[in-house]
C-alpha cells in the first residue's frame, strides 16, 4: 500500500555538511531500488523527513535511519496511506533552512507555522497539513 513517512531528529554537531551530502547521495543510489521517494529539510540542528513508498519498504528504511548515528531522537510524527506521491520523480529533494526564520515558496498563514513548530517540538498532528506544510517548501 503507498504510504508516507514524516520523522523528526536532531542533526548531531559532528553532521556536517560533508556528511549531508553522504546522505543524499546514499538516497540517490538506494531508493530507486524501492521506489521511494520524499524530501529531507534540515537545518542547523534539525531534520525533517517525508518519505513515501510501499508501506513495507519506508518502515524499513525508517527503522535503519533510526540507528544512524549523525543525529539523534527520531520522533515519527505520521505515517499512513496515501492516494499519490508529493514527490514522484525525487529520490530525495533536500533544502536547508533556519528554522528561526523560515523562507516558504508560498504563503504561510500563522496556522501553518504553528504546525511547522509542532513538527519541530516531535508533536504529532495532522497528516494532511504536515504533507501541504512541507510541500510549501519545494513548490
Amino acid at each position: 500500500m503507498l504510504s508516507h513517512l514524516i520523522y523528526v531528529s536532531n542533526r548531531l554537531p559532528q553532521c556536517t555538511q560533508q556528511e549531508i551530502d553522504k546522505i543524499l547521495d546514499a538516497c540517490q543510489r538506494n531508493n530507486k531500488n524501492y521506489d521511494i521517494t520524499g524530501v529531507l529539510l534540515y537545518s542547523d540542528t534539525k531534520f525533517i523527513q517525508y518519505i513515501e513508498g510501499e508501506y513495507s519498504q519506508i518502515i524499513q528504511l525508517y527503522d535503519k535511519i533510526k540507528t544512524d548515528k549523525r543525529h539523534s531522537n527520531p520522533v515519527l510524527l505520521t505515517s499512513t496511506p496515501i492516494q499519490k506521491r508529493s514527490f514522484p520523480s525525487w529520490q530525495m529533494g533536500s533544502k536547508k533552512v533556519d528554522v528561526a526564520s523560515v523562507d516558504f515558496k508560498t504563503k504561510v498563514s500563522d496556522e501553518d507555522r504553528r504546525v511547522f513548530d509542532s513538527m519541530l517540538a516531535g508533536q504529532p498532528g495532522s497528516d494532511t497539513k504536515a504533507i501541504a506544510l512541507i510541500n510549501k517548501f519545494f513548490k
